[in-house]
């Protein structure tokens, strides 16, 4: 009797809605850490710059980081990562943002929490380089 192989890699989905509310004070931030990355080309950093001083939803991508969301989870190492931003018409009483529950398919809903809190951006191919 053997046993079906199962995979050791896992994809886990996360959309967070965030709410701007200082939107300098996110600009300031993703510019400091356009700056403060010394591997980042000249030519890119000029395209970058412009890109977050234009589009706070640009600045958020910047600033979220999916490495950070697993870095401190025990037995686990991120392969890929990829996330956007974008800026979007928002009604938390909308039945469109509602939990579905026909749809779990191990979803968590953080609408019931004290603390929700993250953010979305960008895309890291090795965690690792």
């Amino acid at each position: 009797m053997s046993t079906p192989e199962t995979s050791r890699f896992v994809r886990v989905r996360v959309e967070l809605v965030l709410e701007v509310d200082d939107a300098d004070a996110v600009t300031k931030s993703a510019l400091r850490r356009i700056a403060d990355d010394a591997e980042l080309p000249a030519s890119e950093r000029v395209h970058a710059e412009g890109a977050v001083t234009e589009d706070t939803a640009e600045a958020l991508a910047y600033l979220v980081d999916p490495f950070d969301l697993v870095s401190q989870v025990p037995g686990v190492e991120l392969q890929q990562a990829s996330w956007s931003s974008e800026r979007i018409e928002y009604d938390p009483d909308s039945p469109e943002w509602d939990y579905d529950e026909d749809d779990d398919d191990g979803e968590y809903d953080l609408k019931d929490t004290e603390d929700s809190d993250g953010g979305a951006g960008g895309s890291r191919a090795d965690a690792a380089g």
